[in-house]
């Protein structure tokens, strides 16, 4: 069994327009860059991204928006993009914006193949409008429907040709759960290894739920946003 492709153009060959993607990382922390710039090099439409940002201006999926290649952002934090708030104000995308761990968890679900659950994040709020209430413990919660995509973009620290996948510190963030919660998964990494190199105990996405990898090339560490102290 091999599931290595050759490279991220290969990989997103068969992304058809309207599509609905999961796109892993934290921020610019492990992100799938080489997938997204393949992406828009291809020039799929419509699409519907599903990630916990919206990268900036000009890297991550800043770049798709920058091509007007997303008809809609299912996101938590989208403060950095100064073009995604203008799409946004516009009316040029759909937004649906998500508190951080309500996102994870209907991701989390779609993976374990809960179709919906509980919560009291936001209820009171704009964000209940429209939802089923139930009350716990006395409290009232907001039903949340889970999320499963055609496809997810995952960037890993490394990985085997079956699959398996390492991610380091923050990366891990969202990464591993939407490679549970797709159809399709890419894996996009820094190095792929001998099977047997990774250590079992330490695998932190089974290959499984993978069904493409290949190594990419020139990732760039990013940062988001560059704060420094005062100098004397």
């Amino acid at each position: 069994m091999d599931k290595r492709v050759a490279d991220a153009a290969t990989a997103v060959v068969n992304i058809p327009d309207g599509a609905t993607i999961l796109l892993g990382g934290f921020g610019l922390c492990g992100i799938p860059e080489n997938l997204i710039e393949a992406l828009r090099a291809k020039g799929s439409r419509d699409l519907t991204l599903i990630s916990n940002n919206a990268g900036t201006d000009d890297f991550g999926i800043g770049v798709l928006l920058q091509s007007r290649q997303v008809k809609k952002m299912i996101a938590s934090y989208v403060g950095e993009n100064k073009l995604f708030e203008q799409l946004a104000l516009s009316k040029e995308i759909d937004v649906e914006l998500n508190p951080q761990g309500t996102l994870a968890e209907r991701i989390r679900c779609g993976g374990a193949g809960i179709p919906a659950f509980y919560t009291p994040t936001g209820y009171g709020t704009m964000a209940a409008e429209g939802r089923e209430v139930r009350e716990f413990n006395g409290r009232p919660h907001l039903l949340i429907p889970s999320i499963r995509a055609d496809f997810a973009f995952i960037k890993a620290w490394k990985g085997d040709r079956w699959g398996n996948l390492v991610f380091r510190k923050t990366a891990r963030n969202y990464n591993a759960m939407m490679a549970t919660a797709a159809d399709h998964t890419i894996a996009e990494v820094d190095e792929i290894v001998e099977l047997g190199a990774l250590n079992p105990d330490c695998i932190h996405t089974p290959g499984i739920y993978v069904d493409a990898i290949f190594e990419g090339k020139d990732h760039r560490k990013r940062i988001e946003r560059r704060t420094v102290r005062q100098r004397p």
